[in-house]
């Protein structure tokens, strides 16, 4: 992108005050691009250090119109300062410093008033060691990268929350065995170590959750699809429940035939599955039904849809739109609240989407649609 000013265009001297806002007019390649089409602020000062082009986005980052930036110094426009209170122009001194430098690194700097931005600069000059002949300036906000790590800070503290309780347990209940194991009786001594067995899963399923999400995060999850039978996966799922204690009358399962042969990494779904029947029973109330019918999908093609609902209290319209997102618990506590999050990734990863609404009887209902995924070499 060409963002000198024409009388630089044309070898001329660079004019102090450019006309209006700038945008480039001679684009290479005919792209069409001009500076307001950019994300990130982009501030460009001229060989004397004069603002000739401040974009839109850079107005919104440092609260200046065009009319205020253009023409003035790049050091009265954007009056940065470091953490420690340094002016950073005087710092980096990108005019008189040192020739063989090419720009800055971004970093976190201070507008006035405390506001805190992303910079990066670039100094192009006409030939390796010459004069600085135009300062590019990148500015970006800070409010996503804070999100994120406001987020991380919360999975940090969630995780030492969810572990602190369960590994306490089993410290106690081994600390307690070994140094008084003759006291007990078997039957005792088998209840310790059940619990300890429970926590030490509980624990595992955690670690499971944490790495599911740092491979959900990076998109590195990694889907192993073979042939799949969805109906037998859900049958699986509910002996378990009834075997657990649940009254078999609480849940329905309808399953339309015949189903579309289905390629999908078992154990993953398995996930999901189990999560969001742990859901219905442990949030949801009345009866439980499953439901899994032929579908298409969102592209058209040819897949399944698994549907989970319940006669509870539903979630809340206005909560609908969170309820995948992390560390979302309703009004409920307990939990770490990433459960739908890994659903949901996992649902993703396999070329599926999954919903949330209201069932017919007033309850909670997902539903989660996956493609036939056959391998390219049987299609």
């Amino acid at each position: 992108m060409d963002v000198r000013t024409p009388g630089e265009r044309d070898g001329g001297v660079p004019r102090s005050a450019p006309e209006g806002p700038r945008h480039a007019a001679d684009v290479p390649d005919g792209l069409g691009l001009l500076p307001d089409d950019l994300p990130d602020g982009l501030v460009v000062a001229d060989a004397r250090g004069l603002v000739v082009c401040f974009n839109a986005a850079a107005a919104r980052v440092t609260a200046l119109s065009p009319a205020e930036a253009l023409g003035r110094p790049i050091e009265q426009v954007l009056p940065l300062e470091d953490l420690d209170g340094r002016r950073w122009w005087r710092v980096t001194d990108p005019y008189g410093g040192l020739a063989i430098r090419t720009g800055q690194p971004e970093r976190n700097l201070l507008l006035p008033g405390g506001r805190e931005v992303l910079v990066s600069a670039r100094y192009v000059r006409p030939y390796p060691t010459g004069p600085v002949h135009r300062l590019v300036v990148s500015l970006r906000g800070t409010e996503a990268r804070r999100r994120t790590e406001r987020s991380h800070a919360e999975l940090i503290a969630t995780v030492a929350h969810e572990l602190r309780s369960p590994l306490t347990s089993v410290k106690g209940f081994t600390a307690t065995l070994l140094a008084k194991w003759e006291r007990f009786t078997d039957d005792q001594k088998r209840l310790m170590l059940e619990t300890v067995d429970a926590d030490a899963d509980r624990v595992t399923r955690l670690i499971t959750e944490l790495l599911d999400i740092s491979r959900i995060d990076s998109g590195r999850l990694e889907i192993h699809r073979r042939p799949m039978d969805m109906a037998a996966a859900v049958d699986r799922h509910l002996r378990a429940h009834i075997a657990a204690g649940q009254d078999p009358d609480r849940f329905v399962v309808r399953i339309t035939r015949p189903l579309p042969a289905l390629w999908a990494d078992p154990d993953k779904i398995d996930q999901v599955l189990g999560n969001l029947l742990e859901n219905a029973v442990r949030h949801g109330e009345g009866t439980i039904t499953m439901e899994v019918t032929p579908a298409r999908t969102e592209s058209g093609d040819e897949g399944t849809a698994v549907t989970v609902s319940d006669e509870g209290p539903g979630i809340p319209e206005e909560s609908m739109s969170r309820v995948f997102t992390r560390f979302w618990r309703g009004n409920r506590r307990g939990g770490t609240g990433l459960g739908l999050y890994i659903v949901k990734g996992i649902v993703e990863a396999h070329g599926g989407t999954i919903t949330v609404g209201r069932s017919s009887a007033g309850g909670a209902e997902f539903r989660f649609t996956l493609p036939v995924g056959t391998p390219a070499f049987l299609a």
